[in-house]
C-alpha cells in the first residue's frame, strides 16, 4: 500500500500534468521553450554520438598500435636471441672445438650444454644432422631461423627436466595441466670449409609462465606515467587458446593474481586461431570486458600455434567518458532550468488575463452563467476587446438558447404524436406480412401436393398393367416347371410377395387420389423383423457394391405402424445412404427404445452412413418436395417418407457433418392417433420413391 508521502507526490504530479495539458501559460511556455530544448538536446545527442564513435575508434586504433609495438618488441627479442646464438657459433672457443680434427661430437654436445646462458635463453644445444632428422624445416636446415614452436613434454624433458617442469600450466577451468611448451627457438646450421653440414646449434627460451617477458613488453607499450598508479594495460602470450604467460589479473577489480591457465573467448578463438585474422574490438577477458587486440602466432611451417594479445579494461574508459558526458549534461540542464524559470516569471503577467478568460469559459461549459468582466487592462488591449466580445457573444447565446428550448418542446410534442401513429401502423404491417408469408408457403405446398396426387394416380394406373403381366408369367412358369418348380419356390414366392406389395401400393394410390380415400392397415408391430426384411431387400439390390451392413437391434417396444409403409421408408433411407457413400463403406442400422424423462414413448430406428454428409443449407431443404441432389432423382423420397410417418405420429430427424456422414433417425410413437388429412397429402404419403 502506498504511504501518504507517495500519495502526495502522485497528486502533485497529476496536478502539474493537468496544468501542462490544459493551461495556456504552460502550453505557450512549452511551445516557446521546446525548440530551444530540442535543439540543445539534439546537439548533445550528436556530440555524444560522434564522441562515442571517434573515441571508440581512437581506442581501437590505440590498442591496435600497441599490439604492433608488442609484436615488434617480440621480434626484437627474437632477433637478439638469434644474434646471441650466432655470436656463440662464431666464437673462437666454439669454432676451435668444432673444427678440430679429433673433435668428439658427444663431448661437444656436453660442453655446449654446460655453457652459461645469456640474453634470456633457457637452453643451448648442439645436435648432429642425424639427431635432427625430421625435426627442422628445410629452410632451417639451410640458414639461421628463429620462430615460435610447440614442443611436447618428452622433447622438453630431453632438453632439460627443469624445462619440462616449468612448462606445466594448470588450467583454471578443469584443473588439468597443459604439459606442452611454447618456445622461441633459434636453429643455426653449422658447415665445414667444404660446405658439409656438421650439425646445428639449437637454442630457445620457454614462453610458458614467463612473467618477466610479458611484464617487460607491457612496460614498453604501456609506460608508467605515475609511479603510484597501477598498470592498466595487459599482455598475454597464448599456446593455442590457453593463456600460458600473462599479466591479466585474476581479479580485475583488485588487480591481483595472474590468469594463467584460462582460455580465450570462443568468438576470438574462431576469428584468430581458426580464420587467422586479427581481432581489434572489445572482448571478454577472463572476468571482465577489455578493449583488446589479438594476432596469431605462427611456427616455422606457417601454422598458427598461439596468439599475442594486448588490451586494457573497458570500464575505466567508459567511466571516464560517462563522467564527462554527465558533467556536460548537468551544466546544460542547469542552464535550461534557469532560462525556463526566467521565461516563466516574465510571462506570468501576460498569461493571467488569458487564464481568467479560460476560467470563465470552463464555468460556462459547466452551465454557470458567468461573464469575464474587467481584466484590469487598457480598453484598447487586444485581450480586453476579446473579453468584451466574448461576454456579448455569451449574452446572445443565452437568448438564443431560450428560443431553442421553447421550439424543442413544441417539436417533441409533435414527434411523440407521429411516433405513436407510426408504431401502430408498423405493427399492423408486420402482422400482415407474416400472414402473407404463411399463406404463400401453404399455397406453394398445396400446389406441389396437388400435382403430386395427379402424378401418382397416373403412375398407379400405368404400373397395374405390367404387374398383371408379371404375375401371369410367374404363375405360368410355376405351372410349366411342375415338380421342378420346388427348387425355385422361395424365389417365386418372393416375386409373388413383392407383386402383391406393388398392387397394394397402386391400389392405395388409386383410392387416395379419389375423394374420400381409405384407411391403411395399421397394426401393432415389433420393428426389428421389419428392419431385417428391409436389409434383405437392400442387400439383394446392392450385391455388386462394397457395402458392409452392421445391425444393432436393441428396441423392445412394439408400436402401431403400417408395416408395408415402414418397410418402404427404411428401404428408401438405406438406398439413399448407399448412394451417399458411393457404393462402399459401412452402413449401420440400429434400433432402440424411445425414452424421455423416464417415460417410454415408443421406438427409434437409426440409419447411419459414412458418406459425404450435408451442408447446413441442404439440411434445411431435404424434406421439401422435388428438392434433390441426385442427377436422376425426383426429390420426393424424403418428403413422402416424412408424410408417411406423420400419419402415425412419427417423424424423421436428421443430423449430418459435411465430409463425415449422416444419421437419419425414425421416431415411432407407441400409440397411433388418427388425424384428418387432405386427400392429396394422403395420396402423397402412399407413394414411396425407392
Amino acid at each position: 500500500m502506498p504511504n501518504s508521502q507517495d500519495l502526495r507526490s502522485m497528486g502533485l504530479l497529476q496536478k502539474w500534468r493537468y496544468r501542462f495539458k490544459t493551461m495556456v501559460r504552460y502550453r505557450l511556455l512549452f511551445l516557446t521553450s521546446a525548440p530551444i530544448i530540442l535543439t540543445l538536446l539534439a546537439l548533445i545527442a550528436i556530440t555524444i554520438y560522434w564522441s562515442i564513435h571517434y573515441t571508440w575508434n581512437s581506442a581501437l586504433i590505440d590498442v591496435s598500435e600497441r599490439l604492433t609495438v608488442a609484436d615488434n618488441t617480440i621480434t626484437l627479442i627474437q632477433e637478439k636471441q638469434s644474434k646471441a646464438v650466432t655470436g656463440f657459433a662464431n666464437s673462437y672457443e666454439f669454432q676451435s672445438k668444432i673444427r678440430s680434427e679429433n673433435v668428439d661430437l658427444d663431448e661437444l654436445k656436453v660442453w655446449v650444454k654446460q655453457q652459461p646462458l645469456t640474453d634470456g635463453l633457457d637452453y643451448l644445444l648442439f645436435e648432429t644432422p642425424q639427431d635432427a632428422i625430421g625435426l627442422y624445416t628445410e629452410s632451417a636446415q639451410l640458414q639461421t631461423q628463429t620462430s615460435f614452436e610447440v614442443l611436447d613434454e618428452q622433447t622438453l624433458y630431453a632438453i632439460a627436466p627443469s624445462l619440462a617442469e616449468r612448462a606445466k600450466t594448470k588450467m583454471i577451468a578443469n584443473g588439468t595441466e597443459e604439459k606442452r611448451g611454447l618456445v622461441s627457438r633459434t636453429i643455426f646450421p653449422l658447415y665445414s670449409d667444404n660446405h658439409e653440414l656438421l650439425g646445428y646449434l639449437h637454442a630457445g627460451s620457454l614462453i610458458n609462465n614467463s612473467s618477466e617477458l610479458v611484464d617487460t613488453i607491457r612496460d614498453v607499450i604501456y609506460p608508467i606515467k605515475d609511479a603510484s598508479s597501477p598498470h592498466i594495460g595487459t599482455l598475454t602470450l597464448f599456446l593455442e587458446d590457453l593463456r600460458i604467460s600473462t599479466n591479466v589479473p585474476l581479479n580485475s577489480d583488485e588487480q591481483r593474481g595472474r590468469a594463467s591457465g584460462s582460455k580465450v573467448s570462443e568468438e576470438v578463438q574462431q576469428a584468430v586461431l581458426v580464420e587467422g585474422k586479427h581481432w581489434v574490438d572489445r572482448a571478454y577477458v577472463y572476468d571482465a570486458w577489455y578493449i583488446t587486440a589479438y594476432k596469431p602466432l605462427r611456427d616455422s611451417n606457417d601454422e598458427i600455434v598461439g596468439m599475442l594479445y594486448t588490451g586494457y579494461l573497458l570500464w575505466p574508459f567508459i567511466k571516464a567518458y560517462l563522467t564527462n558526458i554527465i558533467e556536460i549534461s548537468i551544466a546544460t540542464l542547469s542552464l535550461l532550468i534557469i532560462s525556463g524559470l526566467m521565461v516563466y516569471r516574465g510571462s506570468r503577467d501576460l498569461f493571467r488575463p488569458i487564464e481568467q478568460i479560460h476560467k470563465v469559459v470552463k464555468q460556462v461549459q459547466m452551465g454557470k452563467n458567468n461573464r469575464i468582466g474587467n481584466l484590469g487592462l487598457d480598453d484598447k488591449h487586444e485581450l480586453a476587446q476579446l473579453a468584451k466580445q466574448f461576454d456579448n457573444m455569451l449574452d446572445s447565446l443565452e437568448a438564443r438558447k431560450e428560443e431553442i428550448e421553447r421550439a424543442a418542446q413544441d417539436l417533441e410534442c409533435k414527434v411523440n404524436k407521429r411516433t405513436a401513429s407510426l408504431k401502430e401502423k408498423t405493427e399492423q404491417l408486420e402482422h400482415h406480412i407474416n400472414l402473407l408469408n404463411q399463406t404463400r408457403d401453404k399455397l406453394v405446398t398445396n400446389e406441389k401436393l396437388a400435382a403430386l396426387g395427379e402424378l401418382t394416380a397416373g403412375i398407379a394406373h400405368e404400373i397395374n398393367n405390367p404387374t398383371a403381366v408379371i404375375l401371369g408369367n410367374v404363375e405360368l412358369i410355376r405351372f410349366e416347371l411342375g415338380e421342378d418348380s420346388r427348387r425355385v419356390n422361395e424365389e417365386i414366392d418372393a416375386i409373388l410377395e413383392q407383386i402383391d406389395r406393388i398392387r397394394n401400393i397402386t391400389r392405395s394410390l388409386l383410392q387416395y387420389s379419389r375423394q374420400g380415400g381409405v384407411q391403411d392397415q395399421i397394426t401393432w408391430q415389433h420393428i426389428n423383423p421389419i428392419i431385417d426384411e428391409s436389409i434383405t431387400l437392400v442387400k439383394t439390390g446392392s450385391k455388386k457394391k462394397e457395402i458392409q451392413f452392421v445391425t444393432q437391434l436393441n428396441a423392445h417396444t412394439s408400436v402401431e405402424v403400417n408395416r408395408h409403409q415402414l418397410l418402404q421408408v427404411l428401404v428408401n433411407l438405406q438406398m439413399n445412404a448407399i448412394y451417399a457413400m458411393k457404393g462402399e463403406g459401412v452402413l449401420t442400422i440400429a434400433s432402440r427404445d424411445w425414452d424421455e424423462n423416464g417415460e417410454n414413448l415408443g421406438a427409434v430406428i437409426d440409419v447411419i452412413d459414412q458418406g459425404c454428409g450435408m451442408k447446413p443449407a441442404q439440411l434445411q431443404r431435404i424434406f421439401d418436395p422435388f428438392y434433390t441432389t441426385k442427377r436422376d432423382g425426383t426429390g420426393l423420397g424424403l418428403s413422402v417418407s416424412q408424410s408417411i410417418l406423420s400419419e402415425t405420429g412419427g417423424e424423421i430427424r436428421v443430423s449430418s457433418v459435411e465430409g463425415e456422414g449422416s444419421t437419419f433417425s425414425i421416431y415411432l410413437p407407441k400409440k397411433f392417433e388418427k388425424e384428418e388429412l387432405s386427400v392429396t397429402a394422403v395420396a402423397m404419403s402412399r407413394y414411396a420413391l425407392i
